[in-house]
């Protein structure tokens, strides 16, 4: 087994200097970005791998990552997770549907482009397009006719399904809620 990738915080990035295990990361599960490479066409990059907090903590919690501070000080699982926790609104739920939909197989992606939380690939970046975006809600939640069609309208726009993961981090329950558009 091949030992733990290092990583460090910077803001909210981690970089992962080492470029072997850095391709290790991306070729094992298209984790991260190579920096200044944006489409990567194969696994030979030479350049840092930078992750967002959601999927280094991910990593962390598989005991695949070490991420230390900006000072060089490695975090606790619990301190990175604070991080998370400072850094996304609705952290557990978000983290709890990023976490099933790795461990179900797919690549999942920050979703910021496509207005949502993930962009989800079957297969993973430059090898198929992202079928799928999905938003984050809890159980209590509110959602209005007029947010449901805007999100409809914006995922038939990029050519994706909208699925809306309505997560209880209490309960560990997760549902999916797929819209389907139909032309008449």
């Amino acid at each position: 087994m091949p030992k733990r990738a290092k990583g460090r915080l910077f803001e909210n990035r981690i970089v992962v200097w080492d470029i072997d295990a850095s391709r290790r990361l991306f070729k094992d599960g298209y984790y991260g970005k190579p920096l200044g490479i944006p489409k990567p066409k194969d696994f030979q990059f030479d350049a840092p791998l930078i992750l967002d907090l959601m999927e280094g903590y991910y990593l962390a919690t598989k005991k695949v990552v070490e991420v230390e501070d900006e000072g060089g000080k490695e975090l606790t699982p619990r301190q990175l997770r604070d991080v998370c926790e400072a850094s996304y609104t609705d952290f557990g739920e978000k983290f709890q549907v990023y976490r099933k939909l790795r461990e179900d197989g797919f690549v999942v992606t920050p979703g910021i482009k496509f207005g949502s939380d993930f962009a989800v690939y079957e297969h993973g970046p430059g090898i198929d397009h992202a079928p799928y975006i999905v938003q984050v809600v809890s159980p209590d939640s509110k959602m209005t006719a007029t947010s449901m069609v805007r999100s409809g309208r914006l995922a038939t726009t990029v050519r994706k399904q909208f699925i809306i993961a309505i997560s209880d981090e209490e309960k560990k329950t997760i549902e999916f809620l797929r819209y389907d558009w139909w032309r008449a």
